[in-house]
């Protein structure tokens, strides 16, 4: 069976929930957390708790894992017996972890890779990440793999909340938000990411409350009529919320097929502040 050979690599910014990293045996490429006294690895050595506690002295920046660790990984999954590889990144036009990962995989002329650019962020890149483990596992021809996979981009959206923009701000990942307007008149945007992949206010709504109502039709929205989709609830520390939207969810979307639920990585925490709320959406048919 020629389905074992197919590895599978994601970025921590993904957002997979761990029990799906470990069910599905995937690769992760953890991204760096720096502070002014030493880097952290996403989610190995620190958790989204710890850089909330210490939000408030420092906000930390985030960078793409080095070449070296990234190289490690594939070489890895080639010892590992894999003759092709399919990694699943977020989006180019807020990290350059596609690029690198990209230019890397060129240096392993006897693994086929196929890097995908998600266009999305957090549980927006991961629904896509947990849709191609199951094509592999479902063992669906390379080429065709491909191109689904590529088809999955724009079915997939992430939709989220943030309490502030004040670290979207200071991360300089704002994109399209217009920040200093939202904050003066207590505005809580919902974001999400463009056909370019780039941030973007899709609504606005005054508090957090309506600013959630307001997400719920969002996401009604985007699921139409389809009949076949996956959702997902991604939170930085706002679990009761989370749990609310979650059982929303469920009684609303009782065809959905899944509705995960997870925490943010610690990376994207340091660009979104506490208070982060993500619904994440893939449609399959």
């Amino acid at each position: 069976m020629n389905k074992a050979k197919i590895a599978l690599l994601v970025d921590s910014g993904t957002d997979v929930p761990n029990e799906l990293i470990e069910q599905y045996g995937m690769y992760m490429i953890p991204l760096q957390i720096i502070y002014k006294d030493r880097i952290y690895t996403d989610k190995v050595d620190i958790t989204p708790e710890e850089v909330y506690e210490r939000l408030s002295e420092e906000v930390p920046s985030t960078s793409l894992p080095d070449g070296e660790t990234i190289t490690r990984i594939f070489e890895q999954i080639k010892q590992d017996g894999y003759e092709k590889v399919i990694a699943v990144t977020i989006s180019s036009g807020l990290s350059g972890t596609f690029n690198v990962v990209r230019l890397i995989a060129e240096e392993f002329t006897d693994l086929d890779t196929f890097v995908l650019d998600t266009k999305n962020i957090g549980i927006g890149s991961g629904l896509q990440a947990i849709e191609a483990a199951k094509l592999v596992e479902a063992g669906v021809p390379w080429e065709e793999l491909k191109e689904q996979l590529s088809r999955n981009v724009a079915k997939a959206k992430v939709f989220f909340n943030v309490a502030t923009l004040e670290y979207l701000q200071k991360g300089g990942r704002i994109g399209l938000v217009a920040s200093i307007l939202g904050n003066a008149l207590k505005l809580n945007p919902i974001i999400s990411c463009n056909d370019e992949g780039i941030y973007h206010t899709v609504a606005k709504a005054r508090g957090r409350k309506k600013s959630l109502e307001k997400t719920f039709e969002i996401v009604k929205n985007f699921i139409g009529e389809h009949q076949k989709f996956s959702l997902a609830v991604a939170h930085g520390q706002a679990l009761e919320e989370a749990e609310a939207f979650f059982a929303k969810l469920k009684e609303h979307f009782p065809q959905a097929e899944k509705i995960y639920f997870g925490t943010i990585s610690p990376a994207l925490v340091v660009h979104t502040g506490p208070g982060l709320l993500g619904i994440g959406i893939q449609l399959l048919d």
